[in-house]
């Protein structure tokens, strides 16, 4: 599939450019509308083959992501609009399937979405004024000044990020910030928690990026070059039964990776192994994934 993103020019004046993709393709599978939104003047133009390198560590797995990662928080939001100088516009970088875009949809007028990875913007969710854009974090032709908030949400490991903070101080309005967040891996009770930390550590130790460990260190490892603020604490909840928490696991990079690698897949032994501490499938706990929020605003 080929992805033309361009400047439309009239009168010498840039307008609402368009992310172009095949006429009748890249609708995600409920059949909704094209993706589109409104791109800047004054920023090159961008094609889908000019992006930097890029590795889609999802998209084996785009659907179960949509359907299995989890919700971020409502509070979270909240907090955020509050913070943002105005409701005017949000940039969530590194969208994926839209779970934080979604959400702030709901509590701005205009989000802009984007990540490089198409896959998985065919399997994005839809809500109010977003507009999904196949654009690496580094180079998304948004108008200098024009967005109050930036969010990022378990995807700044994966960045440029000395590129992608000049971004963010170009595009943000006066008085803007930068929200970043992650989560590792979830807690349930102790009996399955060791399931899945040997899960996670040992049989797919040697199958993670480099990039988890700083998920795994909270962030602590990036440097933030904003003048960061104290945040509340924010965890994301789910109750799931052992087909949804398998569903989740199986969107691990490392799985991917895993299966790449080996020709095998190693959710089939995990789920054995689960069900023995978790007993009717079917029965329904309480899934938790602490959260680390960094929050800052240019020097």
């Amino acid at each position: 599939m080929r992805v033309v993103t361009r400047v439309v020019r009239r009168a010498g004046r840039e307008r609402e450019g368009v992310v172009l993709f095949p006429p009748g393709q890249l609708r995600d599978r409920n059949a909704r509308a094209p993706l589109t939104t409104v791109f800047a003047g004054g920023v090159p133009h961008l094609r889908h083959d000019d992006m930097p390198a890029f590795r889609d560590r999802f998209a084996f797995a785009a659907g179960d992501y949509a359907a299995y990662r989890p919700h971020y928080p409502g509070a979270l939001f909240d907090w955020l609009r509050l913070r943002a100088p105005s409701a005017r516009r949000v940039w969530d970088c590194g969208t994926g399937s839209g779970q934080a875009a979604t959400a702030l949809a709901g509590r701005f007028e205009q989000v802009v979405a984007t990540d490089p990875s198409v896959t998985q913007l065919m399997h994005a969710e839809r809500a109010g004024a977003t507009h999904y854009v196949a654009s690496t974090a580094e180079a998304a032709a948004l108008r200098s000044g024009s967005v109050d908030l930036v969010t990022v949400a378990q995807a700044l490991h994966w960045f440029d990020r000395e590129a992608f903070c000049n971004a963010v101080r170009r595009v943000l309005a006066p008085g803007g910030l930068l929200a970043v967040w992650s989560y590792g891996v979830p807690t349930i009770e102790p009996a399955v928690d060791e399931v899945l930390r040997r899960f996670h550590d040992v049989e797919l130790g040697a199958y993670w990026s480099p990039e988890r460990r700083l998920v795994e260190q909270g962030y602590e490892g990036i440097a933030f070059p904003f003048e960061e603020e104290p945040v509340p604490t924010f965890s994301m909840r789910a109750t799931w039964t052992l087909p949804q928490l398998g569903g989740y696991v199986s969107t691990w990079s490392a799985v991917g990776k895993y299966r790449q690698v080996t020709g095998a897949d190693p959710i089939p032994a995990v789920m054995r192994a689960l069900a023995d501490r978790w007993g009717d499938p079917a029965n329904t706990r309480v899934v938790e994934w602490p959260l680390t929020l960094r929050v800052g605003s240019p020097h």
